[in-house]
C-alpha cells in the first residue's frame, strides 16, 4: 500500500495534540513522520502542579516532536501552566486557524494507518468550499454492521480521533456554547431526533457541557456541527486505532470495543458518493453503539468522576 511520503510530502497542515504520554506520543509522532507533513503544530499543555513526575513526563513527550527529520516548517504552541483538556485544546486550535485554513488534527493517543492522510487531504481539497460538509474523520465505528459501496459516507457524528477541518469550519465553534439555553428550551434536539432517549441523552451531555461539569472540548464541536447542520466525512474502513486506553488516560480509562480498533487501508482512487446526503442506516447503529440511550446513566457516573478528579 503506497503513502503520501511515497510520493510527495504532505501539504496540509497537521496538528499534533500532546501532553503527559511519551509512549503513545511516539507512536503517532512515527506516523506523523512517515506522511511528511510540510507544516507541523505542536499543542502541547503544561503539568499539573500537584502531580508529581507530569512535569517531566510532559517534557518527554514534548522531546519526541523534535526529532523532525524531514523539510518542515514547525509551529510549537506550549503551554507553561497546565490549562486542562478543554481549554488547551481549543484554544490550541483556535491559534491553528488562525494561521492555516485548514489542518488534518491527531491527539496523542489516535496511531493513523498510513492512507488516513492522503484520505484527508483529497477530501479537505474536494470540499474546500462546500459549507455543508464541515469535517472529515478517520473513524468508523460500523464494525463491519453496515457495508457502503463508497469510499467514505456523510454522517452528522464529527468523530475526532483523527479528523481535519477547515478554518470557516472551525469559526463556528463556541466554546462556551452561549446559545445552548435558547436552542435548548426551542424544542432544537427534537427537531434532530425522532427518539425521546436520544433527546435526553445528548440534552444531558450538551448542558453538563455548558455547566463545565466535564472538561471536554469536543463536546462543543459536536454542537457547533449541528446547529449548522453540518456532515462529516467517515471512510468506509477505519483508518485510526486509539491506543490511549487506561489508568493515565484523560477520559477513556476502561477498556471497551473502541480501544485499539483494527485499521485497513483505504483503497485509492477514492469512489466518492454521488451525493453529499447522510447515511441514515449508518448514523442509527452510531447512536445506538456509540451514544446507547442505556449509557444516559453511564454519562452521569462519567460526569460524577470527573468532577471528582477536579474536586
Amino acid at each position: 500500500m503506497s503513502s503520501p511520503a511515497d510520493t510527495d510530502a504532505l501539504t496540509a497542515p497537521v496538528a499534533f495534540i500532546i501532553f503527559n504520554r511519551p509512549e503513545p506520543t511516539a507512536k503517532v509522532f512515527e506516523a506523523i513522520r512517515q506522511a511528511r507533513p510540510s507544516k507541523l503544530i505542536v499543542i502541547a499543555d503544561g503539568p499539573r502542579s500537584n502531580r508529581k513526575g507530569e512535569a517531566e513526563a510532559c517534557a518527554a513527550a514534548r522531546s519526541i516532536t523534535e526529532k523532525v527529520d524531514w523539510p518542515c516548517r514547525v509551529v510549537r504552541h506550549y503551554a507553561d501552566e497546565n490549562l486542562g483538556c478543554r481549554n488547551r485544546v481549543a484554544s490550541g486550535l483556535d491559534l491553528v486557524f488562525s494561521e492555516f485554513e485548514q489542518a488534518i488534527i491527531l491527539e496523542d493517543d489516535c496511531v493513523p494507518e498510513p492512507s488516513f492522510f492522503r484520505f484527508c487531504e483529497e477530501l479537505l481539497e474536494r470540499y474546500r468550499d462546500d459549507e455543508n460538509v464541515m469535517a472529515i474523520s478517520g473513524d468508523n465505528f460500523q464494525f463491519g454492521k453496515h457495508q457502503i459501496e463508497h469510499s467514505y459516507y456523510f454522517s452528522r457524528y464529527p468523530h475526532v480521533w483523527g479528523w481535519a477541518t477547515w478554518r470557516r469550519a472551525w469559526k463556528q465553534y463556541d466554546l462556551e456554547m452561549q446559545d445552548w439555553p435558547h436552542l435548548r428550551d426551542s424544542g432544537w434536539l427534537a427537531r434532530l431526533f425522532d427518539h425521546p432517549k436520544a433527546i435526553k441523552f445528548w440534552r444531558t451531555v450538551f448542558q453538563a457541557t455548558y455547566e463545565k461539569r466535564i472538561d471536554t472540548w469536543d463536546h462543543q464541536w459536536t454542537y457547533a456541527c449541528w446547529r449548522k447542520n453540518g456532515l462529516t466525512a467517515l471512510p468506509s474502513v477505519n483508518l485510526i486505532s486509539n491506543v490511549g486506553f487506561g489508568d493515565d488516560a484523560t477520559h477513556t480509562r476502561r477498556r471497551s470495543q473502541f480501544s485499539h480498533m483494527k485499521v485497513k487501508p483505504l483503497d485509492f482512487p477514492l469512489r466518492h458518493p454521488p451525493a453529499i446526503v447522510r447515511d441514515l442506516q449508518a448514523d442509527e447503529f452510531t447512536q445506538r453503539n456509540n451514544f446507547d440511550y442505556s449509557l444516559l446513566g453511564r454519562a452521569r457516573r462519567v460526569i460524577k468522576m470527573l468532577l471528582s478528579e477536579v474536586s
